[in-house]
């Protein structure tokens, strides 16, 4: 009997961690538009999947989480703010 799981190489799951990701800029986050989905918003917070989906159901995300349809938005604004990347950098 052969264990071919062990002989597969690992690789990364699809989701992609905080560590992983270049660092959230203003300009990157305005490129986003008004709103983003729910997963991109809980990456920039360092919020698993499951937790995101917990907290948006609950009502309790970091910002509001807005229902359209079976989906969630999140206004960018909200999370530009609460990352405190609103104010300018001291010079």
């Amino acid at each position: 009997m052969h264990d071919l799981d062990r002989l597969r190489p690992a690789t990364p799951d699809s989701t992609t961690t905080a560590a992983s990701s270049p660092a959230w800029s203003r300009e990157r986050l305005g490129d986003l538009g008004v709103t983003t989905d729910l997963m991109t918003a809980a990456r920039m917070l360092g919020i698993g999947r499951t937790t995101a989906y917990k907290l948006a159901r609950a009502g309790t995300f970091p910002v509001p989480a807005v229902r359209v349809g079976r989906s969630y938005r999140i206004p960018v604004a909200r999370v530009i703010e609460l990352l405190g990347l609103d104010k300018e950098p001291h010079a």
